[in-house]
């Protein structure tokens, strides 16, 4: 495909959207990105509606989301509607539809805007293979326009906005016959209900493209966008809703969020965005404020950068998901690169004054990652001081029996000798700026190729600097005949700095030079903010492909850090190295307490490294969205669940206080239980 996605692929500019009018708020255009939510209560009790929506007004929601299984719930839209205006909140209300016309009909009276499914509106899945010939093909499409066109005229009518939700795990089977269970099935099952819209003369439309894969989610929203831009070329497009569904809770739901959501936003898509977290709806909305927040002043800095002109792409497909193509290098005992896993390192900053205590502490912390592993160590020496105090470092290393790779990042003028490579050493982090002198390049890798081994060259400064500081590099290190080297970067704006690195390498013709991503934690950054400025700046290269190894530093507990890189590269589907749990943010369709029987499951089953559970209220896309899921747990009727290994049924009706212990029973029969330590 030809039209890019976004505007600049290096620099943060957002995407041209008309403006689409919820009430009296305004999503797209100039707006600031907006942020929503959704309730969890039964939308038939009124009033513990109502409260939740004014809590969640009172948490930065300035759009708030009920859903309507049936026509009961679509009228009582206008009690609620009514209470919130007495109650003087006026937050713009979305009625959430599946399987339910007559329900959008009778929505669309009381609430700014309806949100359907174009996977479920006029189609009921069954999981049934058929082909259809073009003009059967062309005959559903029919149907279904038919069935969608008093909904948008209705719409039009009374000035309500409309959501087209595509969701990875609902998509008909139409579509998935046809496109499979693709982002381009995703595209083209929003397409065909956009062109009623515009047969009909209707625009106030917002889009999204929901999956809890992080992959498929933001390659949807590309290829979507890619695609608008080539129906209207030059126009403003529609708005987009972002959001990755089913994203689970607490440490894993945020991060998934981040990669997904942060890294649309890093390319200036999105216009408003609902985090889908398994928790109370006011704690979602903390998350995507930050997430707003972050990409509106990057975007506000950004809008006078020029462009970069770099030719070659900074990843071979920006519609699938394809890792770099690196070549292998040895750190020691460590391969990084190729078809090696993303490693994962600990920068653990300036070399202590007391090296024996730090390694000390280390050392408990790594005894305490359990099956996770820190693949190697790196600290930093500025000063001759330092220098003296190495021996003690590799000496107490020695003593407690830690044997990793270890990295020195060395301070610019410092001398570049043979005893630097002691130690168990394998790599130097140099760092390269625009003060770096070519001769200081060329005078390191002679000394590197001298001491056998291997440079990370870390490329500090703005992204616009890294073509040119690569270059340096790259020539200096020719001359010397330095064979092992590594690049990195340092810059205000993280994933750009990385895409200019791939970029660049590629003209030069060194693309399979492997790549380290560096994330650094604040000292005045929060827990929180860490997680989702890791999960943005990590996150989203690594779903580009890009990254070879992860380094993580900022954090006096090492074992806290380790985590975050294995959670990072869990939520970017890269390393699988813990239990994975794809829970929906429960709604008004939920069957029992997600929350709560979520906690349950995971306090029984979290031991269970690579197996993937779903945890789904109800069947809206339950079956669907734990596609890849090795096992389903599903409300499918009051008190009942559903159990599924893959998409198999294998269990009905099961009493909701026996079902936790099934589902353990029948992890146990498919031979994937462990007992847990």
């Amino acid at each position: 495909m030809t039209i890019q996605y976004c505007k600049d692929p290096f620099v943060g500019r957002r995407r041209q959207t008309r403006e689409v009018r919820v009430g009296d708020v305004g999503v797209g255009g100039a707006n600031p990105v907006r942020v929503q939510s959704m309730t969890n209560t039964d939308t038939q009790d009124v009033k513990a509606t109502v409260e939740q929506i004014e809590r969640m007004a009172g948490a930065g929601c300035e759009i708030a989301r009920v859903t309507a299984p049936s026509i009961r719930e679509a009228e009582l839209l206008a009690e609620i509607r009514a209470e919130l205006n007495r109650r003087g909140v006026g937050v713009p209300l979305v009625a959430d539809i599946h399987f339910t016309p007559n329900a959008a009909l009778v929505a669309a009276e009381h609430v700014e805007k309806v949100r359907i499914n174009p996977g479920n509106y006029a189609d009921k899945k069954r999981f049934e293979v058929r082909e259809y010939d073009d003009a059967e093909y062309a005959g559903e499409i029919e149907r279904v326009a038919e069935r969608f066109r008093p909904l948008v005229r209705r719409c039009k009518e009374r000035g309500v906005a409309l959501r087209i939700g595509t969701n990875h795990g609902s998509l008909s089977d139409r579509i998935m016959n046809r496109f499979g269970d693709t982002p381009l099935g995703m595209v083209e099952s929003a397409l065909e209900f956009l062109d009623v819209c515009e047969d009909e003369g209707f625009r106030e439309i917002v889009f999204s493209m929901k999956a809890s894969n992080t992959q498929v989610a933001i390659q949807a929203y590309r290829l979507l966008a890619a695609r608008l831009e080539q129906r209207a070329g030059g126009e403003p497009g529609y708005p987009f809703h972002l959001g990755v569904t089913e994203a689970g809770g607490a440490e894993d739901g945020r991060i998934k969020s981040a990669i997904g959501i942060g890294s649309l936003l890093e390319d200036g898509i999105g216009d408003t965005v609902r985090v889908s977290l398994t928790e109370d709806p006011v704690h979602e909305l903390p998350v995507a404020l930050a997430l707003a927040r972050r990409a509106e002043a990057r975007w506000a800095e950004d809008a006078g950068t020029p462009p970069l002109d770099l030719a070659a792409s900074f990843v071979a497909d920006p519609y699938a998901h394809r890792r770099r193509s690196s070549k292998p290098l040895s750190l020691g005992p460590l391969a990084v690169g190729g078809d090696e896993p993303v490693r994962v390192a600990l920068d653990l900053g300036r070399l202590p004054e007391d090296p024996a205590a730090r390694v000390a502490k280390l050392w408990f912390a790594l005894e305490g990652l359990g099956d996770l592993a820190c693949e190697g160590l790196e600290v930093g020496v500025e000063e001759a001081g330092d220098l003296a105090r190495l021996p003690e470092w590799w000496a107490a290393l020695s003593q407690q029996g830690i044997e990793l790779p270890l990295a020195l990042r060395i301070a610019p003028g410092l001398e570049l000798g043979p005893e630097l490579a002691s130690g168990g050493v394998t790599r130097w982090v140099l760092p390269v700026s625009a003060a770096t002198d070519p001769d200081a390049v060329l005078a390191a890798a002679e000394a590197a190729q001298r001491a056998r081994v291997c440079v990370e060259w870390c490329l500090q400064g703005a992204v616009a600097e890294i073509p040119f500081l690569l270059d340096r590099v790259l020539d200096g290190a020719a001359a010397s005949g330095l064979s092992s080297q590594l690049f990195s970067s340092e810059s205000p704006r993280a994933n750009h700095a990385a895409r200019a690195l791939a970029s660049r390498l590629c003209e030069r013709g060194a693309g399979d030079i492997p790549l380290v991503l560096r994330y650094r934690r604040g000292a005045d950054v929060t827990e929180e903010g860490a997680l989702l400025e890791a999960g943005v700046d990590l996150g989203a290269p690594l779903c580009d492909g890009i990254g070879d190894m992860v380094s993580i530093a900022g954090y006096e507990d090492a074992a806290r850090a380790v985590d975050l890189a294995y959670r990072v590269l869990q939520g970017a589907r890269l390393r699988t190295t813990r239990t994975e749990y794809i829970s929906c943010p429960s709604c008004g369709r939920t069957l029992f307490d997600l929350e709560v029987v979520t906690a349950r499951i995971q306090g029984l089953t979290e031991h269970l490294k690579g197996v993937k559970i779903a945890v789904m209220g109800c069947i809206v896309n339950g079956p669907g969205e734990m596609a890849d899921a090795d096992f389903g747990y599903v409300g499918s009727g009051p008190g009942q669940v559903t159990l599924y290994v893959g998409q198999e049924v294998c269990a009905r009706a099961v009493p909701e206080d026996e079902a936790p212990d099934r589902l353990v029973d029948l992890i146990r029969d498919h031979g994937r239980w462990v007992d847990p330590s």
